[in-house]
């Protein structure tokens, strides 16, 4: 059903955008905002979400480089999201590509909304 919402790999189990927000309230799951900071500040993110744009994710994704944020913790599911899904899902390919096991594309903040999650100034 939501195909687009994995990038178009199976990666798993497909999660629905409530599935996605239930687990990222539980703490089982990190959500990361891949979107640039002007959009972010327009519009809101996902509460409790990370915000890392694109351009920066590679660097801050990859555990053997310099600029590794530890808040993305390999050993957890990822869900990422932008504005509509395209960038998300490039995203969550090149962490594959990083090792990272079951990354989810969300799509847009839109289907974080629609999953019931709430959204808190950027």
């Amino acid at each position: 059903m939501f195909n687009f919402l994995t990038g178009g790999r199976n990666t798993g189990p497909k999660l629905t955008p409530q599935e996605i927000v239930e687990r990222a309230r539980r703490g089982e799951l990190t959500v990361i905002d891949i979107r640039d900071a002007g959009e972010v500040h327009m519009t809101g993110k996902a509460e409790g979400a990370l915000t890392i744009p694109m351009v920066a994710l590679k660097f801050q994704a990859d555990r053997n480089g310099p600029d590794y944020n530890p808040k993305i913790d390999p050993e957890k599911p990822i869900a990422l999201y932008c504005a509509s899904g395209a960038r998300s899902g490039m995203a969550a390919r090149m962490m594959r590509s990083l090792g990272y096991g079951e990354v989810h594309n969300l799509g847009g903040l839109g289907h974080w909304q629609m999953g019931g999650g709430k959204v808190v100034p950027g």
